[in-house]
């Protein structure tokens, strides 16, 4: 599965209304361990069928960021059925990030 690119306008619908679960990447393009993160969280996308994959870009939809307490990046959320079940700050390797998500 690839991962989707989400803004404050669609974020509600495509995590908070969604059944099951989703695991959001809030990134910025400038962040050096955001692109750390980047290519194991779309390796656990492909891994991971049950799960939508989904990143959101904090520059650009910073309400969102605020919402969820983001105050540093990247900050991996899981929303099962629209709660927050999880949260980690920093990167994490593919392995727990997996983890996170069973």
């Amino acid at each position: 599965m690839s991962v989707i690119e989400l803004n404050d306008s669609n974020f509600k619908g495509e995590v908070e209304s969604t059944e099951g679960t989703v695991v959001v990447d809030f990134y910025a393009d400038w962040c050096g361990p955001c692109k750390m993160m980047a290519p194991i969280f779309e390796e656990a996308s492909n891994e991971v069928n049950d799960v939508k994959f989904v990143k959101i870009n904090v520059d650009k939809s910073q309400e969102t960021a605020m919402k969820y307490g983001v105050m540093s990046i990247p900050t991996l959320v899981v929303v099962k059925d629209g709660k927050v079940v999880s949260q980690a700050a920093g990167v994490v390797d593919k392995e727990a990030l997996i983890k996170m998500v069973k």
